[in-house]
């Protein structure tokens, strides 16, 4: 079984936004193939897609610890993620899929309702002609 892969095409906007929200291109990818969630998108004929943040990362970091005899020592631990969801919005032209933008969204939205999407970023997509 064989899917339809589309050549992505990378929006102005969309770069921004991944700079902004430190987003990387393998972590966008992953999610058009792999999302929790589709829902429509904020601009006609667009979808938007989403996946939550997990727990815990995968690399260590090093935390300072004093020991019992007053000096600093290193130890490893495993960092939190604070909760949240990464979403992106694109758009299927003929045989191209345009990646619209990308953005984090802090909480946990419900399914069915409308996208969480900041502000600035709305009034951006609608105001200009991204598309």
């Amino acid at each position: 079984m064989t899917k339809d892969y589309k050549k992505l095409h990378w929006t102005e906007h969309a770069k921004l936004k991944m700079k902004q929200y430190g987003l990387s291109k393998t972590k966008l990818i992953n999610l058009l193939y792999k999302p929790e969630r589709k829902e429509e998108g904020i601009v006609p004929s667009t979808l938007a897609v989403m996946q939550t943040n997990k727990k815990y990362s995968h690399g260590r970091i090093r935390i300072p610890e004093q020991s019992l005899k007053g000096g600093a020592r290193l130890r490893y631990s495993y960092a939190k993620k604070s909760p949240g969801e990464i979403w992106l919005m694109y758009k299927d032209v003929k045989d191209l899929r345009k990646v619209i933008s990308a953005w984090r969204y802090p909480g946990v939205s419900k399914p069915g309702e409308t996208i969480p999407i900041p502000e600035d970023i709305k009034n951006e997509l609608l105001r200009d002609t991204i598309l």
